[in-house]
């Protein structure tokens, strides 16, 4: 549903989401639990994410005759932002088996809080895609405009960013840049700290996903 004071942005509601949002919040989940919580709430924000998917008619013959079917209409290619981002990947992989995936390496200055790219692998053309962006927090907005501007670099039209958390700032940046992209989390916090994380957030998400 969309958030309320937020148009375009989808807040996704469900208690497992609730449930699993909140033991990756808890300080005392370690990596193991951290990535199992997070994998589970990745594949079940999926099914929301990807509503706006096209498809086509096909024909298939099940063992009893024919029959007209559905297949997804257009190329999809997953894009996480590492590193943070690899831990929703391979959920949504096992959702969408046949997409591709593409790579977008961010870093985040700890003094300006800009994001600066160290790596890149996309495909040359991305305008017949469609293009889930992933990234665990949408904290300044910093690394999302980054992306997107690598993306929109690819000729990409069709991009939907897929986050578990954002703050309105962040939201706020991405809408005067892109007022139009939709977006998805699973929960919109308070605000930012001084030192530009989401408060009351989670915590560095790299960090307690991979544990260092």
């Amino acid at each position: 549903m969309s958030a309320k004071g937020w148009p375009g942005v989808h807040r996704i509601e469900h208690p497992l989401i609730e449930h699993h949002l909140t033991v990756l919040r808890d300080k005392q989940t370690d990596s193991e639990g951290f990535r199992r919580a997070l994998s589970t709430v990745a594949t079940l924000m999926v099914y929301e994410a990807t509503r706006w998917l096209e498809t086509r008619s096909v024909g298939v013959r099940t063992p009893l005759g024919p029959m007209r079917g559905k297949r997804l209409r257009d190329e999809v290619i997953l894009v996480p932002i590492l590193r943070a981002g690899l831990g929703m990947l391979f959920p949504i992989l096992d959702v969408i088996p046949g997409a591709r995936v593409g790579f977008i390496g961010l870093k985040r200055n700890e003094i300006s809080l800009a994001a600066d790219a160290y790596h890149d692998s996309l495909p040359r053309s991305l305008r017949r895609h469609a293009v889930l962006l992933m990234d665990p927090m949408l904290a300044t907005g910093g690394s999302a405009l980054a992306a997107l501007k690598l993306l929109e670099g690819r000729g990409a039209r069709r991009v939907v960013l897929v986050n578990l958390l954002a703050a309105p700032e962040g939201i706020r940046a991405v809408r005067r840049q892109h007022p139009d992209l939709p977006i998805f989390t699973a929960a919109i916090d308070t605000k930012l700290n001084d030192k530009g994380y989401i408060l009351p957030g989670l915590g560095d998400a790299g960090d307690r996903l991979f544990g260092v």
